[in-house]
Formats: C-alpha cells, sequence, structure tokens
C-alpha cells in the first residue's frame, strides 16, 4: 500500500502522438501500472491526442490492445484496469492545423490542476504544438511539457528548438527525456556513490585506472533506416544516453539531491571534456548475416537503403575528463547495432594493489565495479581472494553481486519501468532525471567537431561481423594503452 504521499496531485495528461508506437509501447503500459500502484488520484484524466479519428471508446480499445502487446496479461488487475479506461478520452487533432484544439481547450477546463503535455513526436512538431497550446489557453502555470529525444541533430538545431520552446515556457515546464534516467540501476549507481563510505573516496584518478560505458544491441536499424542514416551511433546514442552515464560516473557530489544540483554538475562534466582526436575514434558499419532457421539480416547499407553510406552503426572512443578528480584517467565509450548480446553496462576498472606480497603478477586481479542496466539489472564488485585449497596462494575473482530479489523480496525486486518513473516525474514537477536545455547544447558542442572531423577527413567505416564485438580496430584502440575491453554478456 502506499501512503497519500506516494499519491500524485489531480492532473491531466495529454498525449500528443496518442496512436503512435512510444505511446503504444511505452506510455499507455507505464501509466496503467501505476494506476495499478495506487499513484494516482480519482479524477486523473488522461487524453490522446493525435490525427488518426477516433472515438474514445475506439482509443480504449486501442489502449487495451497496446496493453495486451506489451506487457501480457500482467499489466494491472481487473480493476485497476477499470481505473485505466474510465480516465482515458481522446480528441482527433492536427498539431499543425486548427483541427481538434477547442475541443482539447474544452476538456481541459480546470487551471488548478496539473496539466501534462506529452510530446509523443517528431521534433518538428514540437514548436508547432508549443504555440497552439498557448494560442488555445491551454498553458498555465502548472503546464509541464515532455519532449522527447532527438534533440536537435547537432548544436545550431538543439539551439533553435531550445528557443522555440522557451519562447512559450519557462525551463522549469520543461521535461526534457531520456529514458536511462528513469531506469533502478543507473539511481542506485547515485546511492552507492554518494550513499556509502566505501567508494566515494576512490573515486577518482588516483584508484581508477579507467572507466567502459557499453550500450550493445544485437538489432539492426528496424524499420528506422531513414532516420538512423542521418543520425548513426554517435548523434543517436552517444551524444544522450551514453553521455548521461558519463554525467552520473563523473560529476562531483552535488550539494543537495535536487534538480538543478545535479544537472549543474553533470554540466560541469561535459563543458571539461577532451576533444577527441582521431585515433582515438573507431567507426563501423555491420555485415549481412544469416540467422537461425535459414533468416537473413541485410547489411547497414541494404537495411538503411544508400549503398553508399558513411554512416556509422557502430562507435568506440577514448576520452578525458580535465578536472582534478579525472585528470589522466581514460573514458571508453562504445556502442553498436547487430553486436553479440543485448547489454548496457559500466565497467569502473580500479588500478591493481601497488605491490604484490604472492609473487605473481597483480594486474589480472584489479577491482572491477560493473553496474548492468539491461538486460538483468545489477551491480557487481569483482573481488580478488584465495582459491580453495592447498597448492600455494593461487588467487581468482569472484563477484558480490547485489540482488534485489533476495535483499528486498520478490514484490520490491520489481524495476520499474523507465517510464513509469519518468511520467510521475513530471507529474510531480521533479526534474532532477531530465536534461536541462544548457546540458543539451553543451553535449552538442562536444559531439559536433567530432562528427564534422570525420566528415572532413571521408573516413569511411570498418566493416564488422553481425553478431561480434564490433570492428577490431576497437581492440586495437585498447591494446594501445595496455588494456582490454571487458566481455559483452546477456
Amino acid at each position: 500500500m502506499f501512503s497519500r504521499d506516494h499519491v500524485v496531485e489531480p492532473f491531466d495528461l495529454v498525449i500528443f502522438g496518442g496512436t503512435g508506437d512510444l505511446a503504444r509501447h511505452k506510455i499507455l503500459p507505464a501509466l496503467c501500472r501505476r494506476f495499478a500502484a495506487g499513484q494516482f488520484p480519482e479524477g486523473a484524466r488522461i487524453i490522446g491526442a493525435a490525427r488518426t479519428d477516433l472515438s474514445p471508446e475506439a482509443y480504449r480499445n486501442f489502449a487495451r490492445e497496446a496493453l495486451r502487446e506489451s506487457a501480457g496479461d500482467d499489466v494491472c488487475d481487473a480493476a485497476a484496469l477499470r481505473a485505466f479506461f474510465s480516465a482515458l478520452d481522446y480528441v482527433p487533432l492536427d498539431a499543425r492545423g486548427e483541427r481538434g484544439w477547442r475541443e482539447l481547450a474544452a476538456r481541459l477546463d480546470d487551471d488548478r490542476r496539473v496539466r501534462a503535455c506529452f510530446f509523443s513526436v517528431g521534433p518538428s512538431l514540437f514548436g508547432p504544438l508549443a504555440e497552439r497550446i498557448h494560442r488555445y489557453g491551454l498553458a498555465t502555470d502548472r503546464t509541464r511539457i515532455v519532449v522527447e529525444k532527438p534533440f536537435g541533430h547537432d548544436l545550431k538545431s538543439a539551439r533553435a528548438l531550445n528557443a522555440t520552446l522557451a519562447a512559450h515556457f519557462e525551463e522549469r515546464q520543461i521535461f526534457r527525456i531520456d529514458h536511462y534516467l528513469g531506469k533502478e540501476t543507473v539511481q542506485n549507481l547515485m546511492a552507492v556513490r554518494f550513499g556509502n563510505m566505501l567508494f566515494e573516496p576512490l573515486w577518482n584518478s588516483q584508484y581508477v585506472d579507467h572507466v567502459q560505458i557499453t550500450v550493445a544491441e544485437t538489432v539492426g536499424v528496424q524499420g528506422r533506416g531513414e532516420y538512423y542514416d542521418k543520425a548513426g551511433a554517435m548523434r543517436d546514442m552517444v551524444q544522450n544516453h551514453i553521455m548521461q552515464l558519463l554525467c552520473l560516473i563523473a560529476m562531483e557530489p552535488p550539494a543537495r539531491f535536487e534538480a538543478d544540483a545535479v544537472r549543474d554538475e553533470k554540466l560541469k562534466v561535459i563543458r571539461a571534456l577532451d576533444p577527441v582526436p582521431p585515433h582515438h575514434i573507431v567507426r563501423g558499419q555491420y555485415l549481412a548475416r544469416e540467422g537461425a532457421e535459414g533468416q537473413s539480416h541485410p547489411d547497414y547499407r541494404t537495411a538503411v537503403g544508400n549503398p553508399d553510406s558513411r554512416t556509422e552503426s557502430y562507435i568506440a572512443l577514448k576520452t578525458h575528463i580535465s578536472n582534478w578528480r579525472w585528470a589522466g584517467t581514460p573514458f571508453y565509450l562504445r556502442t553498436g547495432k547487430r553486436l553479440v548480446a543485448r547489454s548496457s553496462v559500466i565497467n569502473v576498472m580500479f588500478k591493481k594493489a601497488p605491490h604484490s606480497i604472492f609473487g605473481v603478477d597483480l594486474g589480472e586481479h584489479a577491482n572491477v565495479l560493473s553496474i548492468r542496466l539491461q538486460p538483468n539489472e545489477g551491480i557487481t564488485l569483482l573481488v580478488t581472494i584465495k582459491e580453495p585449497g592447498p597448492g600455494g596462494m593461487r588467487l581468482i575473482d569472484v563477484p558480490l553481486d547485489m540482488s534485489f530479489a533476495e535483499a528486498l523480496g520478490p514484490q520490491q525486486a520489481r524495476h520499474p519501468d523507465a517510464y513509469e518513473r519518468l511520467v510521475v516525474d513530471v507529474l510531480r514537477g521533479n526534474q532532477t532525471l531530465f536534461m536541462r536545455g544548457d546540458e543539451v547544447e553543451a553535449a552538442w558542442a562536444w559531439t559536433d567537431p567530432i562528427i564534422a572531423g570525420w566528415e572532413a577527413r571521408g573516413d569511411v567505416p570498418k566493416p564488422y561481423e553481425s553478431g561480434s564485438t564490433g570492428p577490431g580496430d576497437a581492440e586495437e584502440l585498447m591494446r594501445r594503452d595496455n588494456r582490454k575491453w571487458r566481455g559483452i554478456h546477456p
């Protein structure tokens, strides 16, 4: 049971793009689960808005099918489902025109309620939606807008988007969502760092040899070829998701766990990132592969319909943070599609003990803190012990695992989907896990010169086998520093 402190205020939530894939697979299931958890008050209203002509009842059927597809039969119990569907409404609406806006305004007739507008649409519609929300009187002091990535294609476009939104809303009303920050393990990373004396004194260049951040995917571009070939792995993953993980690993302790205090420290990390020279960058494109049961996967260029594409489906790079805490400690980042396993993990690689008393090299026995974000969320600390039995001092490494299921019991061990947490934070007005405008622009200011450099050089991505760990040059990137990547495991 939740106390009243867990229940959010009465609200109206409008999902612009309410019939799209994001609404279908993420937003609607997340909202239903929060109904089941008892976090939404009586009278909460959820309004889908899209160009598709649907009646409110037809939209409830759409939502019912979405829940069945995305989460099976265990999303909500029967009572919660009834409450959820009774809260659903729908208005056919044209984001660029005038159709439906007066009808939507008539639904939103109480300015005292929290009013959340989820822009589950492409960035080209952010401006028209923001302008019409104001024109039709939907913007109040309690209105909040939620915008999805991609937030810009480069620094210039990100600044333009920020300016467009700022013309209609204050920064405190804008929630730029990155679903990685809603993951339970990401927040546990902050708890591990700032809630335990054990780690924070060691969290610096004196004790950390290097840090690896890996986001590996087994899928290809999956019907997103037109978008992806204009973006690539650098824009699609590094500039946002991986950048956010890097910030949480590297930032200084904020004075308080509050939105601007946390985001101020993340911004300092981004601004301290060094430029990345060409020999610290590896880019790749996946090759075709015969799958199970005779199924075949096309190569990257075929998948995106561009035989001359120079866009990367894989990138690995090495960078440094020029500040007192991290001077001299490299950060290795990599992400790619069609790799051997689906895995998102941060590995903090500690230095080996300064002197071995056992007569063996301790280089292979350094401690590692692994933060697994997906698919098996958890935190593991690799420590060195003596192998049991006679025969001398034989050292082995064993993991100390943090298991939510064992520590908290199965009921509390379930990790809410990232969208569940983030939607509730929007309704509460908590921006801690959302990006600020200057943070987004700083990330692009670091990313743009890297992309401009390889475009000016005419670099061509290296081919790599589907189902592998990526191009061989990525291994060489580590070998030059007498290091190696941790394995990619599911």
